[in-house]
């Protein structure tokens, strides 16, 4: 995994601009710290930072030929079956590295490379020869590309914090940005900073002399399914299970994320099977589970959860035969304003879930000590059905995004009226366009058809925040995040099982608990669906009140000018040991305002 940066124009001359590249490129050095590079032509700058995983020695970038140079970031998962076809093809390899398969592909296939990658990418390929620009971006987005226009062309970057060192794009805000961010619909191409823009999930950006052309290369189809259900379940198990064994792949320590959920213990399962098959049965994966201090005694269930996870995670880690760890952390450093600003920063966004993110943070931290690659369960209940708002009749019958329901004014920053953002409206709209956009059978019942749009909004909208999350706290630490459960051919074949066959038991992710019957203790196949851990410490809740009672002052009080302080106050007034869930949001929320402001120092168009 990896960072990349660098721009193309035809109205400048790059090689002359070597500090520009070079202090984007610097930009990124948590994401890659093993080493950096940068590659001037006349009419483009390429930057990369990279964190070694595959072929350590060889896998230098930005890596060049005479036609081309790429610089790359994510893994191809299918990098030796591309290499056995491209030697066939004519082509010459001076490395084991996936980074020179995608070279070669790019070389063979051109702009069609990426219907040929399975795999989590995004990369950049400037052709020399036809002075053009590629961008691409993985099928679900697991890897972010951000883009924005210069005097004759684009730069590009992994984060918006490289491309606000490029002297032709300052990091502004304006009414649309805000709209976007704070409406909680993530969309997918605009984002909160002016001009900033990512590439699609599953889509390319072409840049020449003729412009800018974005096309889609792939996206989720509807087709029918005529699997009974043991054939779909031992399909479901195949398609895990290959997924799993094409992501353990690494020349660094590795090791797995195991909350004690089922999706994380089934594909911990998995690789600890297939990590035995390959180094002998006395191998053992390192697994890793977080807690607070405080969990075991201040539990207290909420909207989202409905048990300490601790206690499953040690039962699934002794049941598989991992190597165990549980990272314990104190509720007050979640506190510590370096940790909060540091997560602000890695995020480059106000929006996020306060000391959910905080955590998360200190957890990579800690796991990349011992390890440089960990795989994750994100995405099951995406592709799986594993949401509340699947079952919930409220969900299925309300005309919004599900999510809104649990995460919505409530839990949203309150802005001031005044700016006159008109979210409600804004909301409505995307969700109309939103539904637009969802493929259907002819002959789906209404059940069935209200059920694909639910899972479309979940894999194309809810997910991509989850995955945006991950991908900035972990690269912040240096550590590389896999996702299997985001294989995009598991994907393709469960977006098409009707939702009856999909819910069989009558519970959540039905199929994935059939598939993984014998990888998983009884308790945990049939605990309910249970939400990333937050502390309940009434210290925090404290500690964080008085935190965004100074939030409000910051940034020469422009918090208190954005803020709506009608509804900020009441959270701020609530003794510490009754604040809700949603209200607590609301002040962290206040917190990471001014944390974002005061450390890009937007420029405020409103």
């Amino acid at each position: 995994m990896c960072g990349i940066t660098g721009w193309a124009s035809f109205h400048s001359d790059a090689r002359t601009q070597a500090p520009v590249i070079e202090a984007m490129t610097a930009t990124l050095t948590a994401r890659g710290p093993d080493a950096g590079g940068f590659w001037l032509g006349r009419h483009a700058a390429i930057g990369h930072r990279r964190l070694a995983v595959i072929d350590i020695a060889g896998g230098v970038q930005p890596m060049a030929d005479p036609a081309a140079v790429l610089s790359y970031s994510g893994e191809i998962y299918n990098h030796h079956e591309l290499r056995a076809r491209l030697g066939q093809l004519g082509h010459a390899f001076r490395t084991r590295s996936d980074t020179e398969v995608v070279l070669r592909a790019y070389a063979e296939w051109g702009e069609r490379l990426a219907e040929h990658l399975d795999g989590m990418f995004a990369f950049a390929v400037w052709d020399e020869r036809e002075q053009r620009l590629l961008l691409v971006r993985d099928r679900l987005g697991v890897k972010p590309l951000f883009w924005a226009a210069v005097d004759g062309g684009l730069a590009f970057a992994s984060e918006p914090k490289a491309l606000f060192v490029h002297p032709e794009i300052r990091p502004r805000v304006d009414a649309e940005g805000l709209r976007e961010a704070y409406s909680l619909l993530f969309n997918t191409g605009p984002t909160v900073w002016s001009g900033v823009r990512e590439v699609e999930p599953g889509g390319q950006l072409v840049m020449d002399r003729g412009g800018i052309r974005e096309r889609r290369y792939w996206q989720l189809e509807a087709t029918a399914h005529d699997d009974d259900r043991d054939t779909t379940i031992a399909r479901v198990h195949d398609l895990v299970s290959t997924a799993a064994r094409g992501q353990l792949e690494a020349d660094v320590p590795l090791c797995s994320l195991l909350s004690g959920g089922i999706d994380s213990t089934v594909l911990t399962a998995l690789l600890a099977d297939e990590l035995r098959l390959r180094e002998g049965p006395d191998a053992r994966i390192r697994s890793y589970a977080v807690d607070y201090s405080d969990q075991a005694e201040r539990f207290t269930g909420d909207v989202l959860r409905t048990g300490h996870d601790t206690p499953y995670a040690i039962e699934a880690g002794a049941f598989i035969g991992t190597d165990h760890s549980t990272v314990v952390l104190d509720p007050l450093a979640l506190l510590d304003p370096e940790h909060r600003r540091a997560v602000v920063v890695a995020r480059d966004s106000p929006i996020g879930v306060g000391d959910m993110d905080t955590s998360l943070y200190l957890l990579f931290g800690e796991i990349r000590r011992h390890s440089t690659v960990a795989l994750s369960g994100e995405a099951a209940d995406e592709v799986f059905g594993g949401y509340p708002w699947f079952h919930h009749p409220k969900a299925l019958a309300a005309a919004t995004f599900p999510w809104l329901l649990v995460t919505g004014d409530e839990a949203a920053m309150p802005l001031n009226p005044e700016l006159g953002l008109r979210i409600g409206e804004f909301r409505d709209d995307t969700y109309r366009d939103a539904l637009a956009a969802v493929p259907h059978l002819d002959d789906e019942t209404p059940t069935e058809h209200r059920q694909r749009e639910m899972q479309h909004l979940s894999l194309t909208r809810w997910l991509r925040q989850l995955l945006h999350r991950k991908d900035r706290l972990s690269m912040a630490q240096g550590l590389e995040v896999r996702v299997p459960y985001c294989d995009h051919r598991l994907v393709e074949y469960a977006f098409s099982i009707p939702w009856a066959l999909k819910s069989f038991d009558g519970r959540e992710k039905s199929l994935l608990r059939a598939a993984g019957a014998t990888l998983a203790p009884d308790s945990v196949l049939h605990r309910p669906k249970n939400h990333y851990p937050a502390t309940h410490h009434p210290d925090y809740n404290r500690g964080l009140q008085n935190m965004a009672r100074d939030a409000l002052d910051a940034y020469g009080g422009r918090v208190r000018d954005l803020a709506d302080e009608t509804r900020v106050k009441p959270c701020l007034d609530t003794p510490p040991d009754q604040l809700e869930w949603g209200h607590r949001l609301r002040l962290e929320r206040v917190v990471d305002l001014a944390l974002w402001l005061e450390h890009h120092q937007p420029e405020l168009a409103l």
